[in-house]
């Protein structure tokens, strides 16, 4: 099939434009190349778009016009975070930013969609969960505790304003904490995976919040991957949580890095400077096993292993 990606270059979307390149489709990636890196498409052999700025859908249709339609459009571009790469919280003071990008770039890509008869798979994330009890489960009450949630609840309200004006289902994914090879660019804003075991590798002791018992659904990259290549199969719209299904803390995330860096460095402890992190999350993931097939492949544990493996863990 012909796919584009939005978003492209980035953690995911570099990772699932490779593997749908292998699969034999034709694979067109977008990218401002603002946040994403062209490291993470070094080893891509499809075409890619590089766009002016966030709001610049210019050469998508180009490409439409040139080529013919997209059968299904994997819509991962966004502002990911609040949290600036300096670490600062700063980046989320520019509301209308946020959602100018996140929301109205959506409705964009759903215009074009519409126009040309797309199968759209996209990204949400479990943020829009805030402290809602875990299990998380989609059919909970939104709690948005930040601007980056609150956009991703108003992009799966949109989708469901325009499942019925598409042509194939459409389906959102509430990603929780992906970590895996490929997310090295994102600075500050990578996995606590890939940041602790970075700090480990120069021997610093893995900075953690006090007391290190929060708990995260860390569910692996190539596992995120499947799940998009499920939806894309998807025989009704919905939104779909995108978890290992289980949570781990990170005194449990750095045990298991030490287990296969070698290591033996205890956690560094500090209060957490935030106010609107979540403290425990969770995925039930019985509605994707139910509706998408989707069974997560990686533990906490498996996943750490393969991330060593790849070379690209804490690099």
């Amino acid at each position: 099939m012909r796919i584009l990606i939005t978003g492209g270059a980035g953690f995911i979307g570099s990772n699932l434009a490779i593997r749908l390149a292998q699969l034999g489709h034709a694979v067109t990636t977008a990218d401002t190349f603002l946040s994403g890196h062209w490291h993470t498409l070094c080893h891509f052999e499809g075409d890619v778009l590089t766009l002016h700025d966030r709001t610049d859908l210019a050469p998508i249709y180009e490409s439409v016009k040139r080529y013919g339609p997209f059968e299904v459009i994997f819509h991962q571009a966004a502002i990911t975070g609040v949290i600036a790469s300096d670490g600062t919280a700063r980046a989320g003071e520019d509301v209308h930013g946020f959602l100018r990008n996140n929301v109205e770039q959506f409705r964009s890509i759903l215009d074009l969609a519409v126009e040309t008869s797309a199968r759209v798979v996209w990204a949400s994330s479990c943020s829009v969960y805030g402290r809602n009890p875990p299990p998380m489960r989609e059919d909970q009450p939104y709690d948005p505790l930040n601007i980056y949630a609150f956009s991703k609840v108003q992009k799966e309200r949109l989708s469901r304003l325009y499942a019925t004006r598409l042509k194939h289902p459409i389906v959102g994914l509430r990603y929780s904490n992906v970590y895996g090879p490929g997310e090295a660019h994102k600075g500050k804003l990578a996995s606590m995976i890939h940041q602790l075991a970075r700090q480990m590798l120069v021997g610093k002791r893995p900075r953690i919040f006090r007391a290190g018992e929060q708990r995260r659904d860390f569910v692996y990259i190539d596992d995120v991957v499947e799940l998009n290549l499920r939806a894309m199969q998807a025989t009704k719209s919905g939104i779909y949580n995108g978890g290992a299904g289980a949570s781990w803390s990170f005194n449990e995330v750095v045990a298991e890095l030490n287990r296969v860096l070698g290591t033996h460095l205890e956690p560094d402890y500090f209060e957490n400077p935030y106010g609107f992190t979540q403290d425990w999350t969770e995925c039930d993931m019985s509605r994707a096993r139910a509706d998408l097939g989707f069974v997560p492949a990686f533990d906490l544990r498996r996943g750490i292993e393969a991330y060593q493996a790849s070379g690209k863990l804490g690099v």
